[in-house]
């Protein structure tokens, strides 16, 4: 995890997305790219004084939300005492920032391909941001990882992780994703819950698995005592003192989780710890 993307907007979970940033860069060493997040410009064709000064408000708003941007990204890492990186990779580790980065998700889509997780936050009910369409660029777009804010900043993170697992590709991505944290944290827990494995290798197996690999995982069933899965591995977490955890994204479809809720749909709406997913 020595590259980390850090889209940045002023919005009330930000300073937690900067700092469960710092919290891996801390761990890794990493350099981390920060860039203004802001809505796409819409394609005006100025046939008028109107129209005209539509085009100009919204450039003039979108450099005000870029500069406010470099604002929040940068009075943070001066806070917190992390250094600019130099031009050349390999030194200390440090923050850099993508000045010309053009607003919209599309941008988002295509730049963080090249980076080894992408820092956002937890969308915020009645808020407009962060935003799921933005999370869900990452999702479904980038191949990457995308790791998850919660709306505090968190204290620690990666010293007892917890695995949801129930088989499926979606999670054995994330988990594979995520074998730099589990190498290093302290306790790795494998969680199932009743009912919700798809068919394929059980908790046991995967343990077993990351023994081999040299981590000293132990599994954990639950029963699902909640109307939600997701609630119930939220509920988990929180038993073993979990402050990471691995949860791949949508293993049903986007539609039928908004329409019948699901696993993501609800650690997405209601995780307070870090939570790294893949699709």
């Amino acid at each position: 995890m020595k590259t980390l993307l850090v889209p940045t907007e002023p919005h009330d979970v930000m300073t937690s997305v900067l700092e469960t940033a710092r919290l891996v860069q801390a761990r890794f060493g990493s350099y981390v790219e920060g860039y203004a997040l802001r809505p796409a410009i819409p394609d005006y064709v100025p046939i008028d004084m109107v129209s005209g000064l539509a085009w100009h408000v919204d450039e003039k708003a979108d450099e005000e939300a870029r500069r406010e941007g470099y604002r929040v990204f940068t009075e943070f890492m001066a806070a917190r005492g992390v250094p600019a990186a130099g031009p050349e990779p390999g030194g200390a580790p440090g923050w850099g920032w993508h000045p010309k980065a053009p607003p919209g998700d599309a941008f988002l889509a295509g730049h963080a391909r090249i980076f080894d997780l992408v820092v956002l936050g937890r969308p915020l009910a009645g808020k407009a941001q962060p935003s799921m369409a933005t999370l869900e660029t990452v999702l479904f777009e980038t191949g990457r990882p995308l790791l998850l804010a919660p709306p505090v900043p968190p204290t620690s993170l990666g010293e007892t992780a917890v695995i949801a697992w129930n088989g499926s590709t979606e999670t054995a991505r994330t988990v594979a994703y995520a074998m730099p944290f589990l190498t290093l944290a302290k306790r790795v827990v494998v969680l199932g819950v009743d009912g919700w494995s798809m068919s394929g290798p059980g908790c046991e197996q995967l343990t077993l698995a990351l023994r081999r690999n040299g981590i000293a995982a132990e599994f954990v069933q639950a029963q699902n005592t909640r109307r939600n899965v997701g609630e119930e591995i939220l509920a988990q977490t929180r038993a073993l003192g979990g402050d990471f955890l691995v949860k791949g994204a949508y293993t049903q479809s986007r539609l039928r989780q908004m329409i019948f809720g699901g696993a993501t749909a609800h650690i997405l709406a209601s995780a307070e710890v870090p939570v790294i997913m893949a699709n």
